[in-house]
């Protein structure tokens, strides 16, 4: 069976969003890869829980994003919910009834929507 193993994702500055998903998201940092010395002009390799890698890679021009969007599973919704709102993150959706199932919304600093679920929550809130 194929499995989605790297994704991809253009953002102003690589430095930035990975401390973003770092931060928020608890993704691990696999390599880094600067270009004329700065790494927020370069590729970042983060790595999800899964093993998926996610690429961060420096565009010049404007970034297009909201026509994808990108569906991560977490350990409790809610929890994470409150506790990024305590950071000032904000949400474009708070935890609630989705056309997905049960989740909340958010975007990164690029505008890239990101979806968050839990098994349970799906299961008993969904």
């Amino acid at each position: 069976m194929p499995k989605l193993d790297h994704l991809s994702l253009p953002v102003r500055d690589c430095g930035l969003s990975r401390d973003w998903y770092v931060r928020n998201l608890g993704f691990k940092v696999e390599f880094e890869v600067p270009q004329g010395g700065r790494i927020e002009m370069g590729v970042v390799a983060l790595q999800d829980d899964a093993g998926l890698t996610v690429f961060l890679e420096q565009v010049m021009g404007p970034v297009h994003s909201g026509q994808a969007s990108y569906t991560i599973q977490v350990n409790d919704v809610d929890a994470l919910y409150a506790e990024l709102v305590a950071k000032g993150v904000e949400f474009t959706a708070s935890p609630g009834k989705q056309f997905w199932g049960y989740g909340a919304v958010l975007s990164d600093p690029d505008g890239h929507l990101l979806h968050l679920y839990d098994t349970v929550s799906m299961k008993t809130k969904g």
